[in-house]
């Protein structure tokens, strides 16, 4: 228990040091270099705080949701090994078929649809 306290310690003690120093390390010194949108000398033709568009945050959202079922999904093979492999199946085959839903929804309503 001594060992594990005085790791907890060290962690904390050097994670409120660290936060301290990134916190008042800096110098705050803005100039209009700085302050400029455009580092590459030209001047800027319209605003440089354009939004992003909903749909590039909903194809970066579905593209991280594939990628984690995949991950869910890898050790389906070694599932046969456990006691109910059924049970496991059934769960899988239950969220690729939520997920197929949600995809076949989002294409239907046009939410994959990058031009207008």
């Amino acid at each position: 228990m001594n060992l594990i306290m005085t790791v907890v310690t060290i962690a904390i003690t050097l994670s409120t040091i660290l936060a301290l120093v990134s916190f008042w390390l800096p110098l705050m010194s803005p100039d209009h270099e700085k302050l400029s949108p455009y580092e590459c000398g030209f001047d800027p033709l319209g605003s440089a705080r354009l939004p992003f568009s909903m749909r590039f945050f909903l194809v970066a959202i579905l593209f991280l949701l594939f990628d984690l079922e995949i991950a869910l999904l890898l050790p389906l093979p070694w599932g046969d090994q456990l006691t109910a492999p059924l049970t496991t199946f059934t769960w899988a085959t239950a969220v690729l078929a939520l997920l197929t839903l949600g995809l076949i929804y989002e294409w239907i309503q046009g939410g994959l649809e990058w031009a207008e």
